[in-house]
């Protein structure tokens, strides 16, 4: 049976690629000749989405998307080539491209305040995105404009190429741990460590075990499982050591 021809967005996906990263941009293997699909990988991934929003990300499965969407787990490989790809491209839809109002703002400063809130946004909407593998440097569209979002807000510091992206892994990292211990707070039904009886149990024991510090801190009611001030305490930390690298470099 002969190939059907290549058309704008259709050619083959070099097996050397990382999953999910031709499709990601709209590059779909030739089809052959044949019936018509009965799917369409935007519906599969909007599945996934849909699965990972109402169910966690363990839901976005092959075997799951299949039976809702009335196919076996064996006609899925049709669409996409494994689990990994499913993904891939899951995660980068949910994510959609970074908010415009960011590069609306005045200076760097504020832009890049703006870049963390969205992306914390991103995460209180959609947690479950903090259970996808990372697998190295993004290269699907959404992501790569989160990033390219960021640089550009960045490039009037004058800083080196290699430090931006060195800025762009601290952002990130310091959203990251912030949403996921703010989500693993929220979902614990453990006894606040502020309450009266930790209190009661805690206080003559730090003070006989001679952390004096700790006590300071939990009598002055500084020790706690908030974690609101964090985020803009770590941020403006980050934002002042890059501030003392722009001085550096000019």
């Amino acid at each position: 049976m002969s190939k059907a021809p290549k058309g704008p967005g259709r050619e083959p996906r070099p097996a050397q690629l990382p999953p999910g990263l031709a499709l990601s941009w709209g590059v779909h293997p030739v089809q052959r000749r044949g019936p018509k699909p009965a799917l369409t990988v935007e519906q599969i991934v909007a599945t996934g989405i849909e699965f990972g929003d109402g169910q966690g990300f363990d839901a976005i499965s092959l075997q799951k998307i299949a039976a809702h969407l009335g196919v076996s787990t064996n006609a899925m490989y049709r669409y996409v080539s494994s689990k990994d790809e499913l993904i891939v491209l899951v995660a980068d839809k949910a994510w959609g491209r970074a908010p415009a109002h960011i590069l609306q703002t005045s200076g760097w400063r504020e832009g890049s305040r703006a870049w963390v809130k969205a992306q914390i946004d991103r995460y209180a909407e959609r947690p479950w995105l903090l259970e996808v593998p990372i697998r190295g440097a993004p290269v699907t569209p959404n992501l790569l404009h989160w990033l390219e979002t960021l640089l550009r807000v960045l490039d009037d510091t004058g800083l080196s190429q290699h430090d931006m992206l060195g800025c762009a892994v601290l952002f990130d990292g310091h959203v990251r741990s912030y949403a996921n211990l703010f989500r693993q707070l929220a979902a614990s039904d453990s006894t606040p460590v502020e309450s009266q009886a930790v209190g009661a149990f805690l206080v003559p024991r730090l003070s006989s075990a001679g952390y004096d510090k700790i006590l300071s801190l939990y009598t002055n009611h500084e020790y706690e499982d908030t974690v609101d001030d964090d985020l803009d305490f770590g941020l403006a930390t980050i934002l002042d050591g890059i501030q003392a690298l722009i001085d550096r470099s000019a």
